[in-house]
């Protein structure tokens, strides 16, 4: 994909595989919901004391992956190898989280009136803020008969 269809589809997705490296080396694969910040940035929220949490605490690099299709003709997908930061100043939280693409109820429940459940739920959250230094991207679609 070119880099503006990789950023559209990107974008158009709302599931990404997140990959850390865990405690013993090995990869730490979760899939999890997300959203991209008008710099490009992949941002997706966890609770602070889950492993990917730790994981990133330990090693901050982390690999992304995108994917979609039914069928092999249909597969695309999106690889971003990125720098994560963890962000866990509850304000700024409030502020990101909206970008998340989860359920209604969630993103519905972070605004000014939000209620003292909400605001503790905050301070045990974490953003993660990726930023990709290399993006590979893939359309199985453009082989057309030829693959």
């Amino acid at each position: 994909m070119s880099p503006v269809e990789a950023d559209a589809y990107l974008r158009s997705q709302r599931r990404i595989v997140l990959v850390t490296n865990g405690p013993g080396g090995m990869p730490h694969a979760v899939p999890m919901n997300y959203g991209v910040d008008d710099q490009g940035r992949i941002l997706l929220t966890s609770f602070r004391k889950s492993q990917k949490v730790r994981n990133l605490e330990r090693d901050p690099r982390a690999t992304l992956l995108v994917e979609s299709g039914a069928t092999y003709r249909e597969l695309k997908s999106l690889m971003a190898w990125c720098d994560a930061e963890i962000i866990t100043d509850a304000d700024r939280i409030a502020e990101l989280m909206p970008l998340v693409q989860a359920e209604t109820s969630l993103s519905a429940s972070i605004n000014e009136a939000m209620s003292e459940q909400v605001r503790a739920s905050l301070a045990k959250r974490a953003v993660l803020r990726c930023t990709p230094f290399r993006i590979s991207s893939w359309d199985h679609a453009k082989l057309g008969a030829f693959y």
